[in-house]
């Protein structure tokens, strides 16, 4: 049990860090593309309380899907719209993706901070953070290309469609995140995840790309 409560501390730190870089960078772009909204609102910060919801927090440990506070975009702002929102979207994943080579740089670079068995104390905890960060990070950034509302993914997928079938994304994002959710939930009672049979190959090996560990 001691194990289990420290691996759940241990992600917190990882998680609160990818979620807001996550958002930062979505209002970032979208503000370098010429939408002021998230400026103006005070979500261009790093305060993890500006992007932290409550609720999606606590999901994300009990159900293994959560989410934050989505960056408020006004589309109607860039001067070409389809392109810019599809750019803005794809920052969150990107600057997930940044933040696993650069721990996976880390651990490359110094070998010891890889997690070993006879780890104990302090130590065992900050080398639980580094990996965490790792594959969270990889996680949320492959799981958010997934091309389902609302996830980034379907902002990237609309920003290559022709505009006769953008409707197709218009109609899925009033069921995308009852179909998400479903789905996650289905896992969890079943003990048959779609997402992790799909997914955890990609991130695993992500992972183990950027820092060379054998996961």
């Amino acid at each position: 049990m001691t194990a289990q409560i420290s691996s759940y501390i241990a992600m917190i730190i990882p998680i609160l860090l990818s979620l807001t870089i996550h958002e930062y960078s979505h209002g970032y772009i979208a503000y370098r593309l010429g939408d002021n909204t998230a400026k103006n609102m005070g979500r261009l910060t790093l305060n993890p309380l500006s992007h932290i919801d409550p609720i999606g927090l606590i999901m994300l440990f009990i159900i293994g899907m959560g989410w934050a506070k989505p960056v408020p975009i006004n589309i109607h702002a860039f001067k070409r719209p389809k392109r810019d929102l599809a750019i803005s979207a794809a920052a969150g994943p990107a600057s997930n993706f940044i933040m696993a080579a650069v721990i996976g740089l880390l651990f490359r670079i110094f070998p010891q901070l890889q997690l070993l068995t006879t780890d104990t104390g302090f130590v065992f905890f900050l080398k639980l953070n580094l990996l965490y960060m790792l594959l969270i990070n990889v996680g949320l950034g492959v799981f958010n290309l997934i091309p389902i509302p609302p996830l980034d993914g379907s902002k990237i997928l609309r920003g290559f469609l022709p505009d006769s079938k953008i409707h197709i994304i218009d109609y899925l994002e009033r069921y995308g995140g009852f179909i998400l959710l479903g789905l996650v939930l289905f896992g969890r009672i079943s003990g048959f995840s779609i997402f992790g049979k799909l997914l955890s190959p990609i991130i695993y090996g992500m992972a183990q790309f950027f820092s060379g560990i054998t996961l």
